[in-house]
């Protein structure tokens, strides 16, 4: 079997390009830049654009599983191509398909549950890649400032490829819709003192008020209507995010990583 991973370059698509190599499959990864993609060897390398679906058929080739992600891009604006995209899959006998989705359904979905493709819905409340976000803080103040100190059940990008991988290349995961969390509910507060211990550095929390989240994001040029998803993310967050669902386990047969593990894999990144 090939297996099509477009994100290829992404947080969690690397991780399931890595994945599907350790399995012995052939992987073909779609990236806009080849030249740059800096993935392993033996993976097929496809210059594509989804938002260009056009240039899709020649990756398709041969293709029986295929990992979609919602967004394309430069400013990773949600897809309007899934009907296309979707058409071209089936054309070129794709007969799984993983899908990584965002907060709202996308084209992809959509398109997705009108076909007759068999593919599985990979739904994640928030990373743990996302402490990325806290990089230069640390660094420079060894601090971290957050608007809302909620609790969130953050997953790994490794259990999200894992849980894609098994959707992949195993069968019985058509039709599903899987909620994937990490192990434990951990507040921002929380995730900073674990990664304070990974990089052997006491590290300082501090939980802004709306005004100050306001300036913060003004001074670093973020949009007003990202702006404003942040406000109501930090003060009405959704329950469900604080929920810890055994998903994971259930469907690669071992626990799912821990924030610990995440921080002491990329303790380096927050070194000074």
């Amino acid at each position: 079997m090939t297996f099509l991973v477009t994100g290829a370059t992404g947080t969690v698509g690397r991780q399931i390009v890595a994945q599907l190599v350790e399995r012995g499959a052939h992987v073909r990864a779609l990236t806009r830049n080849p030249a740059a993609a800096g993935l392993p060897d033996g993976v097929e390398v496809a210059c594509g654009d989804l938002t260009s679906p056009e240039t899709l058929a020649p990756a398709l080739e041969g293709v029986t599983g295929l990992h979609l992600i919602t967004f394309g891009g430069d400013d990773f604006a949600e897809l309007e191509t899934g009907p296309e995209i979707v058409e071209l899959a089936a054309k070129a006998g794709v007969t799984r398909v993983s899908v990584l989705s965002g907060w709202d359904e996308s084209s992809v979905e959509r398109a997705l549950r009108a076909g007759s493709v068999g593919w599985t819905q990979l739904l994640c409340v928030e990373f743990m890649a996302n402490a990325y976000d806290w990089v230069d803080s640390i660094r420079d103040e060894g601090v971290v400032r957050v608007f809302g100190n909620h609790l969130g059940a953050v997953v790994h990008e490794a259990d999200i490829a894992a849980v894609a991988v098994a959707a992949l290349v195993e069968d019985g995961h058509a039709g599903e819709s899987y909620t994937l969390t990490g192990p434990e509910a951990l507040t921002p507060e929380q995730r900073v003192r674990l990664i304070g211990e990974a990089v052997g550095r006491e590290l300082r929390f501090e939980e802004l008020d709306e005004a100050g989240y306001r300036a913060a994001m003004q001074a670093a040029g973020v949009t007003e209507d990202m702006i404003e998803f942040g406000v109501q993310l930090g003060a009405n967050p959704p329950g469900a995010g604080a929920i810890v669902q055994p998903t994971v386990e259930r469907v690669t047969g071992r626990p799912g990583r821990t924030f610990a593990q995440w921080a002491a894999e990329h303790a380096a990144a927050f070194k000074i």
